[in-house]
C-alpha cells in the first residue's frame, strides 16, 4: 500500500482511514480523502478540534468508542457535506481547481485573527488561542467593503444579498470554529446548504461585548448580524482580502463558496 502525507494513495485493502489531528490536518487532506471515498475516523489530537466536536467526537475516547462500534459492524458511517472554495479572477492565489473545507470559511476580521493565532505556540492555540488573538484585533481591524451574491430565483444569474462594510462574513458547513465558537448554531453537515453569518460594521466596544455571545450562539439576535442559508455564494471586495478556512489560508477574494453534498464518509458514534 502506497501512502502520501499520511493518506493512502489508493483505496485497495483499506476499510477505514484513521486521521489523528485537528482541523488544519483534516483540511490539508480533504482532497485526497474525497477521491478515496473511504470512511474516515477523526481522532481529535490537534490544537483545534471543531470538526471532530461537530461530529460528537470530543475526546480520544469518543473516537475509540466509535472505532469499536465500527469493528463490531455497527452502521455508524455518515455521509456529510463539505464546503468548497473556488477562486475567481487574477487576485486569487489558490489553484483553479478549488479547495475543500470541513468547518468554516471566513473573510474579514477572521483572517487577521487566524494569522495571529497561527503564530502562537501549539499548546496556547489549543487553549483559547483564537480568543486571545481576537481581543487585540477587535480594536485595530477596519470593516471591509464587501459584496455577497446569491443565485437569483431562476438560478440563471446572481443577485446581491449583502453590500456593506463588514467585520466578518463566515460560510459554515459545521456549527463550530475557532475553538468552540458557535458561529453558525443552525448549521448541519448533511443538509446541502451553507450557513452564512455576516456581521456588519460595529464599534470596537460593541464588538467586544458581542464576541462572548458567539460561544453560546446567541449573537443571531443582534441587529448587525445577518444569517441565512444558500447552496452557493460569491464574494467580492474592493481590495483583495485573505480567505481562511479551517484556520488555514486558502486564497484571496474574489471567490465562490459552495457546498458539495455527501462528499465525505465519516465514522461517528451511534
Amino acid at each position: 500500500m502506497e501512502w502520501r502525507m499520511g493518506v493512502p494513495a489508493r483505496g485497495e485493502e483499506v476499510d477505514v482511514i484513521l486521521l489523528f489531528g485537528g482541523d488544519g490536518t483534516i483540511h490539508r487532506h480533504l482532497g485526497s480523502l474525497v477521491k478515496l471515498g473511504l470512511p474516515v475516523l477523526v481522532v481529535p489530537a490537534g490544537s483545534g478540534n471543531d470538526f471532530a466536536c461537530s461530529l460528537g467526537l470530543r475526546r480520544v475516547r469518543d473516537s475509540l468508542a466509535a472505532w469499536a462500534q465500527f469493528c463490531r459492524g455497527a452502521k455508524n458511517v455518515r455521509n456529510i457535506d463539505l464546503g468548497f472554495i473556488t477562486p475567481l479572477g487574477r487576485a486569487s492565489e489558490a489553484p483553479s481547481t478549488g479547495t475543500y473545507f470541513c468547518c468554516v470559511a471566513g473573510v474579514g476580521i477572521d483572517g487577521e485573527v487566524a494569522r495571529r493565532a497561527n503564530r502562537l505556540p501549539r499548546w496556547l492555540r489549543g487553549h483559547g488561542g483564537y480568543a486571545l488573538s481576537m481581543l487585540p484585533t477587535i480594536f485595530s481591524f477596519e470593516p471591509v467593503p464587501l459584496q455577497i451574491f446569491v443565485p437569483d430565483a431562476e438560478n440563471s444569474g446572481w443577485s446581491v444579498r449583502s453590500h456593506q462594510p463588514t467585520l466578518v462574513a463566515a460560510f459554515a458547513n459545521s456549527p463550530l470554529y475557532g475553538g468552540g465558537m458557535k458561529v453558525a448554531p443552525r448549521a448541519r453537515m448533511d443538509d446541502g446548504l451553507l450557513d452564512v453569518c455576516i456581521v456588519a460594521a460595529l464599534s470596537p466596544f460593541r464588538l467586544f461585548w458581542l464576541f462572548p455571545t458567539v460561544y453560546a450562539g446567541r449573537h443571531l439576535g443582534i441587529r448587525e448580524v445577518e444569517y441565512f442559508q444558500a447552496a452557493r455564494v460569491r464574494v467580492q471586495t474592493e481590495e483583495p482580502q485573505d480567505v481562511y478556512a479551517d484556520g488555514e489560508f486558502v486564497c484571496r477574494t474574489p471567490m465562490e463558496v459552495s457546498i458539495e453534498r455527501a462528499a465525505l464518509k465519516v465514522v461517528t458514534l451511534v
